[in-house]
Parts: structure tokens; sequence; C-alpha cells
């Protein structure tokens, strides 16, 4: 192509005359307002680097750019030559080679060659290419790691491989690059627009693209820092040509709704992985895990230009395990160097304060600082530094990262500033836009304008105060600024202020932390129990690491709930528990590579797979001192190996140090544990002295463990008081072991849901209800297999029990001969049973009429559920008959998902009127007719109604239905709920979700 390097638009540009060349850039210069940089490069460059510069800072522009200004130089012969030359454009894999060449090789900051980092990202660069494999299957991939660990450099090395065609050679024929963060200021856009601003240049058109979307790949990039909502899941749309809000064509595009035969490749950090992963369909995952240690070596060396001198570095390193550590992250490697450098270079000695990480960018920034203003008064110093900060909280709030130049004056950044901020490395221009050289690099310098302003400064407009940047963070949950809270408590320790007094002036960190504690004492406890402002706070502790400090901000906590999905996350959740002192229920999830020990290609490199696993269970082990202490522990969804399993085991036993009497633990659940082991937890917990309540709900439980928590169940040291088994897979013979194990005078309630225990089990339970010592209260066994044959044993068993009060037997085959069993029981007045639960049990209305007579003569009968059958509007008429009765004294009926017509429903409308005692009503799922509402509407606002709760669905019905039962519920006290009780029954039963961020609280 004659376009193939730039060749022939700087041979137009041949053709002008010196003079005429300088005054061509003169004008280049004035109508694109660029930075002072870049002012400078065009003022110097040579015509073949002009091209260069504008390719590199205007992608897909430059055609337009030298048009016009051919055209102010009166020249339109050459800009007739350029409209020639554009009609032969480069291809677009050419246009993003010529791109991505000039960002790997200016701004990706590691130093080290192309072969080396492709060593040090071998596993992955491997699964990369195994992902996306030719059959041309759509699939979509993720970049998982911690952050700044090199993620997005490593998709821009991918986007430079495969134009360089060295990579998906005979997979992708177009790949597409988004920052999104360049999409925070577009409130509109559709996919088309997104792709022609990358296809403008090239001469590839829209439909050239469009014809295989088995062959297009979408890279996106910065999710953390993308401030639209993608969590949407109605309101999308396939139509690739439609403008549209922006999210909701990110939204379907990431969800596949739009062009779902294309491929994705995503970057996601801790912010965003809750809220994007689950909307991915599929997706395979590829773990970053930085620089290895020969790779941090040959950095040092490539970066200071000598073996001797890296190699001094590396070994320096090695005595500071801990910095040596943090290296493994490209940018804070590079920074490292640049500040030792920067330390050489004045001939000072070799000095870096690393912990907590603020040290570590405070020592970065002081040292590049004093490069271009040292023996500047502090005051000076201060006033130019917070123009800097206040551009970045001002971003932050406003969820800006990419910055104009009326943005930095509006700041009052000077251009002679701006040039010392980009030779400082704080920012970096593209085009006509700034932005911070680094992400975090933003963040800390907003953290940092909260110590910079004092109090005679005016409030800004749109910066937040401390207070209320706490709050955001930490109880509202703003994760796209946890980075800079964790700053904010970093520069409040002593250590890093005075780093930052001599040059800046008195920084205020004592004051600051008492702002944070007290805005921790003040704010609602409740929010803190959700998982993500838990670990931000965790994060943020661990940053700051001062003991005094750290004890008294976990001594406000009572409760706290922990996801710890990886090592670091560990790493600070032990950290700060540890330092809790009056903690008392903690709800723990800990996922399933924290002590994984399979490697996988994609979780990173070998060397931190093996480092992580030799330390996790160190960690555990340490964790687990803390449980003694606690009345209330969730292992709930917990990915344990053996080992960790064993620690626990041990750390819940009775030592020298911690006595049997000094556990206080009352309640241990541990629903959906994998690996539990064979049951040698029992005897660890069962004989702690404060255990009244145990939940398994959901975890297999092998022949062995069942025997051994049998055994623990006979000790006398057991005092249990609550046992819930659901969905444990224990069979009929396993349930006949574990009744016969029940401490009789303790045990009160009692779930084995969900478990195949059929009538074999229940009829020797039977037989433990009528022993005198038996005090069991609850006992839920719905979804047992349960038969009718079990109704005549439970019938005697009632006769002679005198505690049993709620006794669940849902979504069981009893049929009406069944409940006519226990109906029998239930007319005898010392018969102890306040809730009978029936739903789903096979029953028609022939059994209506004998409940309907225990309904008119017990008096102890408060709550039956009777959902889910087929008793039709004959059951309901005599179940109404029966309310009607004043001798009635239900509270509590339930009828939902029973097939009901018209015919019953001025019934239920006299009994609503009639009936003193009920107050709860549940018709859900079962469709009403707006007569069937009028009617209940008219009972419902009668002077003589009880009725508080209404379970119905109102969405179902019509809106003149729904402005009815609206217009009820402002009038009179009831409320109209959907699942009206399922948050009661759930808890009765011991049913436990598995752990998701969103259900687990």
């Amino acid at each position: 192509m004659a376009e193939s390097s730039g060749l022939g638009v700087a041979h137009c540009l041949k053709q002008l005359s010196d003079a005429k060349f300088q005054n061509f850039k003169h004008l280049l210069i004035k109508e694109l307002q660029v930075n002072s940089v870049l002012w400078a490069n065009i003022k110097l460059a040579s015509r073949t680097d002009l091209i260069t510069l504008l390719n590199a800072h205007y992608p897909g522009q430059v055609w337009d750019i030298m048009s016009r200004t051919f055209l102010q130089v009166n020249r339109r012969d050459l800009w007739t030559k350029v409209q020639e030359l554009r009609r032969d454009k480069r291809t677009y894999k050419e246009i993003m080679k010529t791109a991505f060449h000039h960002i790997w090789t200016f701004e990706k900051n590691l130093y080290v060659l192309d072969a080396e980092y492709e060593l040090a990202t071998e596993m992955q660069y491997k699964v990369l290419q195994e992902v996306f494999d030719p059959q041309l299957k759509p699939v979509t991939a993720v970049i998982l790691g911690a952050e700044a660990i090199g993620k997005t450099t490593f998709l821009r090395k991918a986007m430079l491989d495969w134009a360089s065609g060295n990579l998906w050679k005979n997979r992708f024929h177009y790949v597409f690059f988004f920052s999104l963060m360049l999409l925070n200021s577009t409130t509109e856009l559709s996919l088309a627009q997104l792709l022609l601003s990358q296809l403008s240049a090239s001469s590839e058109t829209l439909d050239d693209v469009l014809s295989d979307p088995r062959k297009i790949l979408f890279i996106l990039d910065g999710f953390d820092y993308l401030k639209f909502d993608l969590e949407l899941r109605t309101n999308l749309c396939d139509d690739w040509r439609k403008t549209l809000p922006t999210q909701i064509v990110l939204s379907s595009l990431i969800q596949k709704v739009m062009l779902p035969e294309s491929s994705l490749l995503l970057e996601l950090g801790n912010p965003s992985i809750s809220k994007i992963y689950p909307l991915l369909q599929h997706p395979r995952e590829i773990t970053m895990g930085g620089l290895n240690k020969a790779s941090r070596k040959f950095y040092y060396m490539s970066f200071f230009g000598s073996y001797q001198k890296g190699l001094d570095i590396f070994n320096f390193l090695k005595t500071m395990q801990p910095l040596l550590s943090l290296c493994r992250n490209p940018y804070i490697c590079w920074m490292f160097c640049k500040t030792v450098k920067a330390q050489h270079d004045r001939g000072e000695e070799m000095n870096l304060v690393y912990e907590p990480d603020s040290a570590l960018y405070t020592s970065f920034m002081v040292s590049s600082f004093r490069s271009v203003y040292d023996n500047i008064p502090s005051r000076q110093n201060r006033a130019r530094l917070k123009t800097l900060c206040t551009l970045a909280a001002e971003g932050m709030w406003k969820q800006v990262f990419v910055f104009k130049s009326e943005d930095l004056r509006r700041n009052g950044i000077t251009e002679p500033e701006q040039a010392s901020w980009l030779r400082m490395n704080f920012l970096n221009c593209r085009g006509d836009c700034f932005m911070f050289y680094h992400p975090t690099l933003q963040s800390y310098f907003a953290a940092l304008f909260y110590f910079l302003r004092q109090d005679k400064d005016k409030p800004h407009p749109i910066i937040g105060s401390l207070l209320q940047f706490l709050r955001e963070v930490y109880s509202r949950g703003q994760t796209q600024w946890l980075r800079t809270g964790m700053f904010v408590f970093g520069i409040a320790t002593e250590k890093v202020a005075a780093m930052l007094n001599p040059h800046f002036g008195f920084i205020p960190s004592r004051d600051v932390r008492g702002v944070i504690l007290n805005c921790f004492r003040n704010m609602n406890q409740e929010e803190f129990s959700k998982t993500l402002r838990a670990q931000g706070l965790f994060k943020s502790l661990f940053s700051n690491k001062e003991e005094e400090f750290v004890t008294q901000v976990m001594g406000l906590f009572e409760e706290m709930t922990v996801d710890i999905s990886n090592i670091d996350v560990r790493t600070v959740a032990t950290y700060s528990l540890l330092r809790s002192q009056k903690l008392k229920k903690l709800h723990l999830h800990v996922q399933e590579k924290v002590f994984s020990e399979t490697y996988k290609p994609g979780d990173g490199d070998i060397e931190t797979f093996r480092r992580h696993k030799k330390v996790a269970n160190k960690y555990w082990r340490s964790l687990c001192g803390i449980f003694w202490s606690l009345q209330v522990l969730d292992l709930d969804s917990c990915n344990f190996n053996e080992t960790a399993i064993q620690h626990l085991c041990e750390l819940l036993s009775p030592a020298p140090c911690i006595p049997l009497n000094m556990f206080k633990l009352q309640s241990l659940s541990c629903s959906f544990m994998t690996n539990f082991g064979d049951g040698t937890l029992f005897h660890t917990v069962l004989q702690l002295p404060h255990l009244t309540s145990l939940n398994l709900y959901g975890t297999n439980l092998s022949n062995k463990a069942v025997e051994k928590m049998c055994s623990g169940l006979k000790s006398p040291t057991c005092n249990l008081e609550e046992l819930l088994l659901g969905k444990c897979g224990i069979s009929s013979d396993a349930c006949v072991e574990i009744v016969t194990s029940l401490n009789l005078g303790k045990l009160k309630h009692l779930s084995l849901v969900e478990n195949p225990v059929k009538n074999k089990g229940v009829m020797v339970l039977c037989e433990i209800l009528k022993d005198p010592n038996c005090v069991l209260e609850k006992l839920m066994l719905s979804y047992c297999s349960l038969t009718l044959i079990v109704c005549g044993h439970l019938n005697k068993a009632l006769s002679c029990n005198k505690h049993l009060s709620l006794l669940d037997l849902e979504s069981n085959v009893l049929e009406d001969l069944g409940a006519n069993s226990l109906c029998e029981a239930l007319k005898d007045p010392k018969c102890p049973l306040q809730e009978l639960w029936l739903s789903g049990c096979c029953l028609t209305s022939d059994c209506c009429e004998q409940i309907s007579n225990v309904l008119t003569c017990s008096e102890n009968l408060k709550t039956l559920k009777l959902g889910n059958n087929n008793i039709q509007d004959r059951g309901v008429k005599l179940l109404c008959e029966a309310l009607r009765n004043p001798a009635c004294k239900l509270q509590s009926l339930g009828l939902d998902m029973c097939e009901l017509t018209i015919v019953c429903w001025a019934d239920l409308a006299s009994a609503l009127r009639t009936c003193r005692t009920l107050t709860m009503l549940s018709l859900d799922w079962i469709t009403v007719d707006h007569y069937g509402v009028r009617l209940l509407c008219e009972a419902l606002t009668c002077g003589d109604c009880s009725v508080k709760v209404l379970g119905l669905d109102k969405s179902k019905l019509s809106e003149e239905s729904q402005k009815l039962l609206q217009d009820v519920e402002k009038k009179s006290n009831l409320n109209i709920l959907h699942y009206p009780w399922v948050k009661e029954e759930d808890k009765m039963r011991g049913v436990r979700l598995i752990w998701n961020s969103k259900n687990w609280s």
C-alpha cells in the first residue's frame, strides 16, 4: 500500500518549503489545541516523524487533519493528492499494528525484552492461544489478577501480536480493543459507531467486518473504571446499528445478545468481578501472577543498564522479602526502580519505605517531585501539589479518568506544571487528553487531597468531605473508590506523614484517624455484615498497620461477613480479624482457589501457586485461633481441603491455654461445605459447652461422618437444642442411627428435610416422640419420601407427646387417609401441636371435613398450611364454615397454589368478616379475577376483619385489581406480600442458599 508507513503523506509534506512546513505545524498545533509536551514534539518533528506522532495520538483522524491543514496553507494540490492517497488506505490490521507498537514501546513501562516478557507470561499466553481454538465457536475469556498486576499490559501485547500476525492467525480477522474508561463521557452510542471509530482510517468497511461475526474478537479493558451499571438483564438489544444508552450496548454485547457469534476477552479487577462475572456465559479464566523472580532480576538489569547494578538491587530486595514480593506487580516494580534511580542520581543511599503501600507511592511521589521542585518552600510545593490532587479527587467523584486541557486549567494546573507532571510520570497524554500514568496513581493523589486541604478552604462543589467519602466507600459499597480509601488509611500513618512533612508542610494524620474512627462509630453496623464492605475495611486497615488504630477500629464491630476469595484477601482478613476484640458473629465463605491443591495453567505462574499453597494453612490456622471467642460461626459454602479441616478441629478443641469452659460458641453452620471429612469435626464441636445449634444443610455426610456425629450426640456433654440436617444425603438407616442417638432431654428442634429417610426412619422417630423425656418442639420432615403409613405412627406419637408444637410434613404423599389420621390426634385437647404444614401432600376436599372439625375443637392449633393441594372450592367452603365458628382459634391459613374458582370467593370473604383470630391468609399463586379481589377487599376493610398479612402476587393481577388492593393497604393496617412466609419456613428447616456475593448476609 502507498500509505503503509505514512510515506505517501510525508511525501506531500516534503513539497512544502521549510518555512511553509513550520507554518503548517503552527496551524496544526493551533487547531488541535495540543498540550505542551505534544506541542514541543510536533515543533521538533520531521515530516515523517510528524505523521507517526499524529497516528499515535489521533488514530483514525490523520487524513482529516492533514486535509484541513493543507487547505489552510493554500495547497489545494496537496489536498487533492491526500484524497487520492486516501482511496488506498491501510488495512485495519496495519493501523492497529502501528498504534499498539507505539503504545507497547512508549507506555508499557516494562523495561524487559519481548522475549523475556513472553517467558514471564508463558503459561497465560499458552492458555490465551488454546482458549480461542480455531473451531469458530464463540468464546468468552476473562483476565483476572490483583490490581496493577499487568492485565492491561498482557492484553495490549496480545493485540500487538495479533496485528503483527503472531497470534490467532486462523481464528480472528478483526480484533477490537476498547478501553472502557474512555466511554464514561459517552451517554449514547451504537456498536456500529464504536466499530467505525476504529475503522474510519482503514480500507475495510463495516460490512466487511460483520460479514462473519465468528471471526471477531472484542477486547474490553477497564471495567473497574466504567461508571455505568452493566447489571442489566432487561431492555437488552440485538441490533448493532441502533443508538442506545452506552450501558445497554455494552451489557448486550457481554451478555451475548448483540453479535452472539463473536468472542470476548475481558479484563476484570476485584471491584468488577462480582458485577460482571455473573453476566457472562461460561467464561474461561486466565489469571495473571505478575513477574517471576527471574523476570524481576532481568528487569533491574535492563532498567539500570548494568548487570552488576541490577544484581545488587535484586540481592538487596532479597533481604526485604515483602518488597521483593510487591515487585511482582509490574507498575510497582517500575515505580521502585524510578525511585531508587532518583536517589542514586542525587548521591543518596538507597532507602525506601515500602510498608504500607502508601509509603511506597509517597517515596516515588516525593522523589519525583524533588527532581523538579527541590529546595522550594514547602508552602509553594503544597499549593502546587494540591492542584494535581484536586484534579484526581474531582475525577474520582465524577468517575472521570480521562481529562481535557480545560480540566487541568480549571483546577489551577498551569502549562509549565503540565509539562512537569508529564516529565515526572504523574500524568500521561494521548492526543489532546490526559490521564494519570496509572489508575492507582489517580487514587493516591485523590487520597492525598484530604490531607492537603485546610479548614479555611472553601468546600469544593464536586468533591465530598472526608466523612462523605468514607461513607461512600465503606457503608454504601462504592468499590471503585476502595483503592483511594486504602491510600487514605495508609497516608494517615505517622510514618507516611513524616515523609511528607519536610516537603509539603504539616500533614494532619492524627486528625484523619480521628475522623475515620468517628465515621465508623456512627455508621449503621448492619451495613458491615455485607461482604464487600468488610473486605474493603480489611484492606484499608492492612494499609495502615498501626496496631492501636487497627484495634480501635475492629473493636467497633460485633458481626462481620467475609468472603475469602484468594491469598490476598485471606491475608488482610486474618490480620484484621485477629485484632477484633468484640466480634461475636462471623459469617465466613472460603472460595475454592484458597485451598486448591491442583495447579491449573490459567492460575498464574507455578512459583506463585507453590508460595500460596505453602502459606495457605499457616494463615488459616491463625484465623481459626479466634473462633473460640465467637458466639456464632457460619462456614457456609466453604471449600476446604483435609488439612484445613484438621486445623479447624484442632483450634476448636480445648488446650492448656484455652480450656473447654472458655469456648463461647453457641451456633455453628457448615452448610454446603465441601470435603467435610470423616466427621472428626463432630467430636470437637459437640463437646463445646455452649453450642446449642448446628446446621449442616447441603453438606453431604458419609457413613463414617454419621457414625461420629452419633457418637458425639450421645455424649453427656452435648448440649444441642437445634440440629438441622437438611439435604445431607441421610438414608433411612442413617436416620434411625441419628434419632436413637439424640439427647431427648435437650434437643428441641430437629430438621431432616430433603433427605430420603422414608417411613422406616420416621417410624423410629415416632417411638422417640412417645418417650416422656422427649422435649422436641419442632420437627421438620418435608421432602422426606414419606407415605400415609407414617401418619398412623405420628397419630400415636402426638397422643403421647407433650411438647411438639410444629410438625412440617410438606411435599410427602400423605393423601386424605393420612390427613384424617393426623386429625384424630389433633382433636385431642391434650395434643400440643400449634402448627401443621401439609402443603403438597396430595390432599383433596375429602379430608377437609375432618380438618374443619379439628379447627372447631382444637384450642392449640394456630397455623395450618394446605397450599398446593387439590382441595378445590368444596374444601375451601368447609374450611370457611369452620372459620366462621366462634370456637375456631386459627391464626394463619395457607391456601397458596390451590386451584380455586369464582365460587369460593364469597365464602372466603364471609369468613374474613367473621373470624376474630385469623391474622394471616396466603392466596399466593392463585388466579383471582377482579370480582374475587373486590369481594376480598370489601371483607378486608370491614371493621371486624383481623387479617394483617395477605399472601398474594399483585403483579399477576389486572391494573384495576392492583389499584384496589393498594387503596386497601393505605386505608387499613394490611401488608400484601408475595412469598409471605418463605423466610420463616427456610429458617425453621435450616435452608441456606449456595453462597454468592448478593444473597449471602
